[in-house]
């Protein structure tokens, strides 16, 4: 046994960074709720450790007194002092107690107790270890798989636990695999321990990779301001500088991509955009949909939604795989995106302006006006025989595009200012 609680010792001291002190004195506390089941009748009774030999002795207390009436809780002075010469009538000596079994009965008895106390002492060393280190990047050794394709991740002292769902189901890992996660949470576990938990599928996992790579984030120059992610198939992030001198999107990007590269790498080829911040939600959905053109721009009027319509060519890429790229510009944004076909909406509004003209609206046969438009467009449809708002809304804007002086654009613009006025 003395040979075991050495070891015991060493182990947790060497492999789990807990002081031999906590260890001992939660051994000490268990095993004297053993003694006290084991010693019947003594009272008072202690437990101590040697820490060098592991050597275990069980004390109790009794009272010195001139005649034993209780022999399991008194002494006489005579005996008493063969253990303290100093003592007298009244003090309190300690006895040897250890029962003869103790050193086997007794660490069996103990043992749920010495578990329970040396996973407290272990979540101590983890919390303080690890709790002030929640979002930094670690790196560890993959020890076992479990629960499917839960990773336990060997971290030299403890060991973590890398989810599935915290990790793209593109990767794939095996026992001995180097691994590197973001040190997600560090959190109580049911059996009174703690757990380090581990993520590579959080955004913010990719910021730290980048400020790895980019001294600029690192000193404060270049800001990542907004990152969204949808871990294994596209990160998006904005970034800002400080300094007018200094491209944050080049530098994140780094000399031939070389940074930014670094970074896929490490994401196992998921795609970044990178694009420049700026606080007008309009503009920074332009540039997180760049070089795609968007050709209608509408915004509600809490600003909750922001719906576009793109070239049909242009749709499925605006979209993305199971629409996960609308998704990640509207989280990005801050704001729902809707998103239609060219086709689609020139459908809708050629039908609402065909329900205009059917109207019982005498404005509609009136001469045409336009606010806002130029009078030599105005002249130009009117000498084209489009005189009336009727005509305007029974006209296709390819129809009117073909009128000299009006482009396709402007043809749009004018079936949109015709149709609004009538709404």
């Amino acid at each position: 046994m003395n040979k075991d609680l050495v070891a015991i010792f060493e182990y947790l001291e060497r492999e789990k960074g807990i002081k031999r002190d906590i260890i001992i004195g939660a051994i000490e506390e268990a095993l004297r709720v053993a003694a006290r089941k084991s010693i019947k009748g003594l009272i008072n009774v202690s437990v101590k450790i040697d820490p060098k030999s592991g050597q275990i002795e069980v004390y109790a207390q009794k009272e010195v007194v001139e005649d034993v009436t209780i022999p399991e809780e008194e002494i006489n002075l005579e005996e008493a002092r063969q253990l303290n010469p100093n003592c007298e009538i009244g003090d309190w000596v300690d006895i040897v107690a250890t029962p003869e079994d103790f050193g086997r009965i007794a660490a069996q008895t103990a043992r749920q107790v010495i578990a329970q106390k040396l996973r407290s002492a272990e979540r101590d060393v983890i919390y303080e270890e690890y709790r002030h280190r929640i979002n930094e990047l670690i790196s560890g050794t993959v020890k076992r798989i479990v629960r499917g394709a839960t990773l336990i991740v060997d971290l030299g002292k403890v060991e973590a636990i890398l989810p599935d769902r915290f990790y793209p189901k593109i990767e794939q890992y095996n026992v001995g695999d180097r691994v590197q996660a973001l040190l997600y949470e560090v959190r109580d576990t049911e059996n009174g321990g703690a757990e380090v938990v581990l993520s590579r599928g959080h955004p913010e996992f990719v910021k730290q990779l980048f400020m790895q790579e980019v001294p600029e984030l690192e000193d404060g120059t270049v800001t990542i301001e907004r990152i969204v992610r949808d871990a294994g198939y596209r990160t998006k992030m904005a970034v800002s500088s400080t300094d007018p001198r200094v491209d944050p999107v080049g530098a994140c990007v780094g000399v031939r991509g070389t940074r930014v590269k670094n970074v896929i790498r490490e994401l196992n080829n998921e795609k970044i955009d990178i694009i420049p911040f700026t606080e007008d939600k309009v503009q920074l959905l332009e540039n997180a949909l760049a070089p795609i053109e968007i050709k209608k721009i509408s915004v509600s009027d809490d600003e909750s939604t922001i719906g576009i319509v793109v070239d049909d060519e242009s749709y499925p890429i605006v979209l993305g795989k199971r629409g996960m790229n609308t998704r990640l510009c509207g989280q990005l944004v801050g704001i729902q995106l809707n998103v239609q076909r060219m086709s689609e909406y020139q459908a809708n509004m050629n039908f609402q302006r065909a329900q205009l003209a059917l109207m019982d609206d005498p404005t509609l046969d009136e001469p045409l006006r336009i606010e806002g438009m130029s009078s030599l467009i105005v002249e130009c449809l009117v000498t084209a025989g489009y005189d009336t708002p009727k005509k305007v809304l029974n006209a296709s804007a390819i129809e009117l595009s073909k009128i000299p002086g009006i482009s396709p654009e402007m043809a749009d613009k004018i079936l949109e200012e015709v149709r609004l006025k009538r709404l």
